[in-house]
């Protein structure tokens, strides 16, 4: 029989630590940390949530100020000029401006300019009060090797993210993020959000990228632990530091999405669905792909 395709792709995820308000900087910061990568050989760059403009906003007027449109803008210009520049995708998160509404959003782009925009659907805390939910639903984009899907910080803690990637047919899952400590983590286990990554990596055999920031933000800690899992549910690379800025690195196949989603000779984790049950696509309105 003739051996199946194979879809090579280096990953990197590149947890940085971005500071409210000094756009340039971070932008600047970002580009030397992208050009790091490419020189390891990266094809595809994850940054964090919201790494062109700090997270902790003090009103939505500060939040408004340092938004941008997509894909016209300036930061996702220059990381348009990145991408071409370095023949890779990139993932990045981005304070968006539509009209008089903010997204709290992340765009992907690549050596041929603008892929796609996705906008975070599960707004947590404070950005009710600057962010429109999102509103584009949860796109799967195809970038090189394979089938590209991405989500925000918050979006992990609900499976029909994951889920619904899948049946979309992603192989990799984009998650830019700022996470922050939960209540009642025990110091000897992972965090929650790497236990949400690599779970809903395994339950849908789906690789997972996740890129974290570090450093306090007006007195809010962010937790780095930034990691790469592979589509059986384990890290391959991380979790990163907790405190400094740090570059994770891993050559994934994303073949095996697809390939390593049955379990045994009698279980497939998307075939054994009971859509008897409950809706195919969760009564989303995106239409299932080659899964």
């Amino acid at each position: 029989m003739r051996q199946p395709p194979e879809s090579p792709l280096r990953v990197a995820c590149l947890q940085m630590e971005p500071h409210i308000g000094r756009k340039e900087a971070n932008v600047a910061r970002s580009l030397a940390m992208i050009a790091e990568a490419a020189a390891d050989g990266a094809n595809l760059v994850v940054l964090p949530e919201l790494c062109n403009t700090g997270y902790v906003f003090e009103t939505r007027e500060e939040a408004f100020s340092l938004a941008e449109s997509v894909p016209d803008g300036p930061t996702t210009h220059a990381w348009m000029q990145a991408a071409k520049q370095h023949d890779l995708f990139i993932v990045a998160g981005i304070t968006e401006r539509v009209g008089d509404k903010l997204y709290n959003a992340a765009v992907m782009v690549g050596p041929r300019g603008y892929v796609g925009t996705y906008r975070k659907n599960h707004l947590w805390g404070a950005e009710k009060l600057y962010f429109e939910p999102g509103d584009l639903g949860m796109p799967v984009f195809h970038a090189g090797a394979g089938r590209i899907a991405v989500a925000i910080c918050y979006d992990i803690w609900f499976p029909e993210t994951f889920r619904l990637a899948a049946l979309q047919g992603a192989d990799l899952l984009c998650v830019a993020t700022n996470w922050v400590p939960m209540a009642e983590q025990p110091a000897h286990l992972p965090m929650m959000a790497n236990i949400l990554a690599m779970g809903g990596a395994h339950t849908n055999s789906m690789f997972v990228a996740a890129a974290d920031r570090v450093g306090v933000e007006r007195g809010q800690p962010f937790l780095g632990n930034s990691l790469i899992v592979n589509a059986a549910g384990w890290p391959i690379a991380g979790p990163a530091s907790t405190e400094r800025e740090e570059m994770l690195i891993a050559d994934l196949n994303l073949a095996d999405a697809r390939r390593r989603r049955s379990l045994n000779e009698f279980n497939q984790l998307l075939r054994d669905r009971r859509t008897d049950v409950y809706g195919e696509m969760l009564g989303s309105a995106a239409r299932p792909g080659p899964y």
